[in-house]
């Protein structure tokens, strides 16, 4: 049995990953971060604590989807941990909207424990992300846009999913992050290599990821949607499973589900 604990068990994916894994034959809910007091009922022996010391102690793998200031306190945690690196849990982070120092955090702690690292916990974004950036190279003259489209309440913007969906492309090119344009208003002609991202928000829309690619004559678009929460759940289990008997190291869906990167 291994055992996992959940770090953002109040939010909505939090809920279903405890379902998924009180469901599951393999692993066990060792314990629950929590700043406020459950609405539901788990198992009388699962930990609910606040303390994150004994939050760390008690788990071989942790799951993470919070917010980026509670993700910054867990890495923070994890490295300022005495703690031997063969008693430090795994983590699978699922956290967006990271800024930069806490990537920095992210890359920092996964020498000292493994760490999967994923804006999108499914099988098809993990796929998308490889064929973007095989078009973006064949195609190397097709405008690129990227369209995002998520429920009213979510928070960050372009989604995180929609930056790792770039980033595929930006790195097929050669290009960084000033080939980005985010939205457009007023006069606003195309530049060369530019790459658009667009966000909508409305609704109860999981999440819905477009990538176009517009030439003379003729387009392609790609579109992944998302029509559940648990599809998140069962991708970062999984993710937790394969990764508690991996080396440090930062890890993402695509090593998760061995798809060949592209040269």
């Amino acid at each position: 049995m291994i055992t996992i604990g959940i770090f953002g068990a109040t939010g909505r994916v939090g809920k279903l990953l405890i379902e998924e894994i009180l469901s599951h034959k393999k692993c066990q809910l060792a314990s629950v971060y929590v700043r406020n007091e459950l609405q539901y009922n788990i198992p009388s022996s699962t930990l609910v604590t606040s303390d994150m010391s004994s939050f760390i102690e008690s788990n071989e793998v942790i799951i993470d989807f919070s917010s980026p200031e509670a993700t910054q306190l867990l890495l923070e945690s994890v490295l300022d941990s005495s703690a031997d690196s063969q008693d430090i849990p795994a983590l699978v982070i699922g956290t967006t909207g990271l800024t930069p120092t806490q990537k920095k955090l992210l890359r920092k702690a996964s020498n000292k424990t493994p760490i999967l690292y994923a804006t999108n916990m499914s099988y098809g974004i993990a796929v998308l992300e490889k064929i973007v950036a095989l078009l973006s190279r064949e195609l190397r003259d097709f405008d690129i846009e990227i369209i995002e489209t998520h429920h009213k309440y979510k928070k960050d913007s372009p989604s995180g999913t929609a930056h790792t969906l770039a980033e595929s492309a930006l790195k097929a090119r050669n290009l960084n992050e000033k080939y980005l344009k985010f939205n457009r208003e007023g006069l606003a002609l195309r530049k060369k290599d530019e790459i658009g991202m667009l966000s909508l928000r409305g609704g109860d829309v999981v999440g819905k990821h477009t990538v176009g690619f517009y030439g003379e004559g003729e387009y392609l678009e790609l579109t992944h949607n998302a029509t559940s929460r648990v599809t998140f759940a069962k991708g970062a289990l999984s993710a937790a499973l394969w990764l508690v008997d991996k080396k440090c190291g930062l890890y993402n869906m695509r090593d998760r589900f061995e798809i060949a990167h592209s040269e």
